[in-house]
């Protein structure tokens, strides 16, 4: 699957820069940092920017960030995942599982 390759890319990556040794709560801490990003990204597409000094950000360019901001969400996400040993594909079945049950879905 496309995810744990990536997961597995991530964690070589991060090793070679002297990074993935950080402790979960290192790495939890970084999530949120890059959760701060998306909710910036966010805003700045729904409401726009009105700090001084920043420039306005076209469609286009709004969307490009919104992705890299997801992207590294998601990055977090999978490296926390790997500190835990956890399986994503067992996770993305217990959110499915989760939801069905909650929300009586079949």
């Amino acid at each position: 699957m496309i995810i744990d390759e990536h997961r597995q890319w991530l964690k070589n990556f991060y090793t070679k820069l002297d990074r993935y040794q950080y402790t979960p709560i290192v790495h939890l801490n970084f999530l949120m940092e890059e959760v701060g990003e998306l909710a910036q990204t966010v805003r700045a597409i729904e409401l726009g920017r009105d700090h001084p000094g920043e420039t306005s950000q076209t469609p286009t360019e709004l969307n490009e960030h919104l992705k890299e901001e997801l992207a590294d969400v998601l990055d977090q996400v999978l490296i926390l995942s790997d500190k835990y040993q956890l399986d994503v594909d067992e996770l993305i079945v217990q959110s499915e599982t989760k939801l069905k049950k909650r929300f009586h879905e079949d």
